[in-house]
């Protein structure tokens, strides 16, 4: 499986920065989801579920199923870029760091406001690291694969992947609730939103001085 290491090298001294910093907030809104006791995304109720079964951390497991995920990829003829590599090694590490430091608030209005807040950020974190233009994340790229394969609609493929990772992770013990339902209504708004703030144009779209 052929890596793309950094394809259009223009403005790389934003790109690369700005990646590491997408990806690192990306894990800490899952640890602050985590904390808030409110429910995960579909994935990490089932990296959850696996922790839960079979021990380590769950950004251990984070990092695990990206890996395997990627492994899919082959069959796929997917092409991973330097985006997808650091994704498998910055999110779950990011997280678990997180979950280190930070504590689960008290009562229900501080855990909602925790949960609010670790959306957005998820949502800015998405903007950053896919504005990058380095590469997709593993389970990203798994849901285009299938799409170009089969022919089926990115949505029913995002759709069928997520229920079951969900119901997978639910059956292991993961933890859903009204903040997976949360996420699920506002992360696709916020990442249209901040996507176009975050997006490093190419040479061809930057405009030459005179």
């Amino acid at each position: 499986m052929a890596v793309r290491i950094l394809g259009d090298t223009h403005a790389l001294g934003r790109r690369l920065p700005q990646l590491a910093v997408g990806l690192a907030l990306y894990g800490a809104s899952m640890a602050l989801m985590l904390r808030s006791g409110l429910g995960l995304d579909p994935w990490d109720v089932f990296h959850q579920g696996l922790q839960r079964v079979f021990g380590l951390t769950v950004g251990a497991w984070v990092t695990v199923c990206g890996a395997l995920v990627l492994l899919l990829w082959i069959p796929l003829r997917q092409r991973p870029g330097v985006g997808t590599v650091a994704n498998v090694l910055v999110i779950g590490a990011s997280m678990d760091l997180t979950l280190r430091v930070v504590d689960g608030p008290q009562g229900l209005p501080a855990r909602a406001a925790l949960m609010a807040a670790a959306v957005l950020l998820n949502g800015v974190a998405s903007g950053l690291y896919i504005g990058a233009r380095l590469g997709p994340g593993p389970r990203d790229g798994l849901m285009t694969g299938l799409h170009r394969r089969t022919g089926r609609s990115l949505r029913l493929i995002r759709t069928g992947i997520e229920v079951t990772v969900l119901a997978v992770g639910l059956l292991l013990g993961g933890t859903a609730g009204v903040g997976t339902v949360a996420y699920a209504l506002l992360i696709g708004p916020l990442v249209q939103f901040f996507l176009p703030w975050c997006t490093v144009p190419t040479a061809a779209e930057t405009p030459r001085k005179e």
